[in-house]
């Protein structure tokens, strides 16, 4: 997008290829088109989703090697029909000539019924006619470059981490890869995608005297082994850096100047204003977010996205798991709440436009809205000058985890560290881990600064409640706040 300052690497054309697109689900794609032309005799609105997703990890430490399946590997499909009063789904995993009958049979028993249930109506969805697909690219196929190659290179880097400090007691190097392949049909609407997921990481494991401490190198984006390219020789740094937290000292909580680098950036991005416009918690009055519309929220230095093309990141997507084409939507725009994001169903109870954001953890889970790539825009401050202005305080890095909630907008981020910084200068001096707490408007309001670059990563999932795990990236620039740490 136009508006967000992000790097661009300059890669030879020759060297990209082409992911390739599921054979297993082009061969179905015909008894697709059917069971939807048959289903559409009877229902208003019918849509077919089908996934095939596979992939693998690998992970090489001291203790040994681990070598799985993708963990959220699938193939299969769901049907959602409006059932005339509202919308059904019907999940299953094989598609052939001889069984579309039972299937077709199953959605009118199981489904149809479900309109008894008169709650809860929902209208048509209207569709305009689509027909796109896209594929990703990628650099080194790692189905291609082979399980003892990736193998090869993931204990040379171990090797490497273990090597650096005797204060190491372990080291890992862990690579996966996710190869997404989807399939959207209905009535006026054919839509496929390809795309190589790749994360790659490193953590060192640091003790001495009884404590023990760690540091995490990470890179994601829609890449294949190349990913490994963006971290292979951080492990001296992610060495160091699990020593250097061995000296931590502990601090006096209270309210500081604070640099938030941009993982912790992206971190309060995600909790504060990801989850809290989540629409469909707009349905059910679970938003604090929905009475904030139009008004101020932040400092009118913040402007904040979400949207499948948002960023490239490991949340792209030509289409959602509605068939929604992806979007970029500005959720907050110099300091206003300007929109939420949605799924198709809670957009049409609010009466807005679907985002695009409709995400299911597999095919036989339900769509929710979800986050896609989250982030603040980039600023014009220069970091050094950030931290040159701040006479106490921390810059916090190392995103460990966080949660919000969207009713009461309260809000906690965990970050690894805090180095601290005194009269404009960075001293050496560590704090970990780091509590953040506060109020989301009187956070986002209190920020003063904002780096010139902005900065994305998806190395994790995240969970809406305590479940329905979908992939998400978030980040942003360095932003100078006041918040309180205990």
């Amino acid at each position: 997008m136009g508006l967000l300052n992000f790097e661009k690497k300059k890669v030879k054309e020759e060297k990209r290829m082409k992911v390739e697109y599921s054979g297993y689900l082009g061969k179905c794609k015909p008894l697709i088109r059917k069971l939807v032309e048959e289903l559409s005799k009877d229902y208003g609105y019918v849509s077919v989703l089908g996934t095939d997703t596979k992939g693998r990890s690998y992970r090489v430490s001291r203790t040994g090697t681990i070598i799985k399946d993708y963990d959220f590997g699938e193939r299969g499909f769901v049907v959602r029909i409006h059932n005339g009063i509202n919308y059904s789904e019907y999940s299953f995993n094989e598609i052939k000539e001889e069984n579309l009958g039972d299937i077709m049979a199953a959605v009118h028993s199981s489904l149809g019924r479900a309109g008894n249930l008169k709650r809860n109506i929902y209208d048509i969805i209207v569709e305009d006619e689509v027909a796109e697909n896209f594929q990703g690219e990628m650099e080194v196929n790692p189905e291609e470059l082979g399980q003892k190659a990736i193998l090869a290179d993931l204990t040379d880097i171990r090797d490497k981490g273990l090597a650096e400090s005797e204060l190491v007691v372990n080291f890992s190097a862990s690579y996966s890869s996710s190869h997404v392949s989807k399939l959207f049909l209905s009535g006026k609407k054919e839509l496929e995608q390809s795309y190589m997921l790749g994360e790659a990481r490193l953590l060192s494991l640091a003790a001495r005297n009884g404590k023990i401490k760690y540091y995490y190198k990470s890179a994601s984006g829609m890449k294949g082994y190349e990913v490994m390219d963006e971290i292979r020789d951080k492990y001296r740094e992610t060495v160091q850096e699990s020593v250097n937290l061995l000296d931590a000292k502990p601090f006096n909580p209270g309210e500081y100047d604070v640099i938030c680098a941009p993982d912790i950036t992206g971190l309060i991005a995600h909790e504060a204003f990801g989850h809290g416009v989540e629409m469909d918690m707009f349905v059910r009055e679970r938003s604090k977010g929905a009475d904030y519309l139009g008004k101020q929220v932040a400092s009118e230095l913040i402007t904040m996205h979400d949207g499948a093309t948002a960023a490239k990141q490991v949340s792209s997507y030509l289409f959602d798991d509605e068939g929604v084409m992806g979007t970029d939507t500005v959720i907050i725009e110099k300091g206003i709440l300007k929109a939420g994001i949605s799924d198709i169903l809670s957009a049409g109870k609010l009466g807005t436009n679907p985002t695009g954001n409709g995400k299911r953890e597999s095919y036989e889970r339900k769509a929710y809205a979800r986050m896609t790539n989250t982030c603040f825009e980039a600023g014009e401050s220069r970091v050094e000058d950030m931290i040159a202005s701040i006479k106490c305080g921390y810059l916090l890095e190392g995103m460990y985890s966080g949660m919000e909630d969207p009713k009461d907008w309260g809000i906690q981020c965990i970050a690894l560290l805090g180095r601290e910084i005194r009269d404009g200068k960075l001293t050496g001096e560590l704090i970990s881990p780091v509590v953040m707490t506060g109020f989301v408007p009187d956070l986002l309001k209190s920020i003063s600064m904002i780096s010139d670059k902005v900065e994305m990563e998806g190395a994790g999932y995240c969970g809406k409640g305590y479940k329905e795990f979908v992939k998400t990236s978030n980040g942003g620039p360095y932003i100078k706040a006041k918040v309180r740490l205990g």
